[in-house]
């Protein structure tokens, strides 16, 4: 099967390349695609590809060429050379990077588009559009879920990290009234007791034991029936908060929902929340959070997209490949509705886009996905 791909993939780039031979750039769409197609990230560059392929294949336009170029990975040298051969080719408009760090590298290009896929900053510059799930559209859309819900108590959990400085710059943003931030040591060995802390845990398991002592000491059918109830606890008494936000991932959002199940907090008093998770079903595992909510693209559209990349290629793919997916029919609903693309401003649309991921809007320089809240309940996710 990987033989397959690799033969594939060099069609792809013959392909591409012979269709710049008959291509006028008055009537054919020529779109760039940076990818990294050597180096650490190779495998998610050919994903990448593939999900490209397969939008074309979709829009079924004889009139689009994609060019696809190696930007290796973290290779500014290599990054330049693909750019300027794509430029070169009679692309305007380029889907890539995949992150921001290159950026600064980008506004030599200034009369070149760049379709990034980067989540971390939704303001549109010069010449970049972020399309990646940004930060803000996820709390915006777990502030409604909070606000839906009345809850007034909101802890905002996030770790000590390289990205700490750019979460407290985005929850500023927040228009709920009342939530406090919480700060964790991403080590579980030292995150556990962070967290008993935050739960007030120790004084609520000593809460239990004292009541249980004076329950002993009764003979009454109402303390022996109280007793019996207090026996199935943990702890006694509530937490000072009813809802959280955690803004994490993988092994480490796992260890701060194992974290809060230890220390007895009720995931049905408390809205315990997070930021998208792409449909991980590892989150069913182990003793975890039982009913967690989460903002995300369309789990419809989602399942779809990876059902018809798994019956094209016979591989998954990546989870951010849908957003080349969504970045070239982008592209062609603007060239297609302007007659061309001249510049940047052409994608200030009014209306909504929709794509694979979810409904784009494209106001105030800015670009904002509305997406979904989902719900974890019985090992399996449902829609809010």
């Amino acid at each position: 099967m990987i033989k397959n791909i690799i033969t594939f993939l060099s069609y792809i780039f013959l392909f591409f390349n012979s269709n710049l031979v008959v291509a006028e750039n008055d009537k054919k769409l020529i779109v760039g695609l940076l990818a990294p197609f050597s180096g650490e990230y190779k495998n998610l560059g050919k994903s990448l590809l593939l999900s490209t392929q397969l939008a074309l294949d979709e829009i079924d336009n004889e009139n689009i060429i994609i060019i696809p170029r190696d930007s290796g990975s973290n290779n500014k040298e290599k990054l330049n050379n693909a750019i300027r051969e794509i430029i070169n080719n009679g692309a305007k408009i380029i889907i890539g990077p995949m992150t921001s760090s290159s950026f600064a590298e980008l506004e030599k290009y200034n009369d070149t588009i760049f379709i990034s896929l980067s989540n971390k900053e939704p303001q549109i510059s010069n010449n970049v559009i972020n399309i990646g799930i940004s930060l803000e559209s996820q709390l915006e859309a777990i502030e409604e879920l909070l606000i839906l819900e009345k809850k007034t108590k909101t802890i905002i959990l996030y770790p000590k990290n390289e990205y700490e400085k750019f979460i407290d710059k985005k929850i500023k943003s927040l228009k709920l009234k009342n939530y406090k931030v919480f700060k964790y040591n991403p080590d579980p060995r030292i995150l556990t007791g962070e967290i008993e802390r935050l739960t007030n845990y120790n004084q609520r398991k000593k809460n239990l034991e004292k009541r249980k002592n004076i329950l002993k000491k009764r003979d009454d059918n109402l303390s022996k029936k109280e007793l019996e109830i207090l026996e199935r606890l943990y702890t006694l008494g509530s937490v000072n908060f009813d809802s959280v936000i955690i803004i994490d991932f993988g092994s480490n959002l796992k260890s701060v929902l194992s974290s809060l199940v230890y220390t007895d907090v009720d995931d049905k008093a408390v809205l315990i929340t997070t930021v998208n998770q792409w449909f991980d079903e590892s989150i069913f595992r182990g003793n975890l959070v039982k009913n967690l909510y989460f903002p995300s693209v369309d789990i419809k559209q989602f399942k779809k997209y990876n059902e018809n990349y798994f019956e094209t290629f016979g591989v998954k793919p990546n989870e951010i490949t849908i957003l080349a997916y969504d970045a070239l029919g982008l592209i062609y609903y603007v060239w297609n509705k302007n007659n061309g693309i001249k510049n940047i401003n052409d994608f200030f649309i009014k209306e909504k886009f929709k794509g694979k991921i979810g409904t784009f809007e494209f106001k105030k320089k800015k670009v904002s996905q509305q997406l979904k809240i989902y719900k974890i309940e019985n090992n399996r996710f449902k829609k809010y």
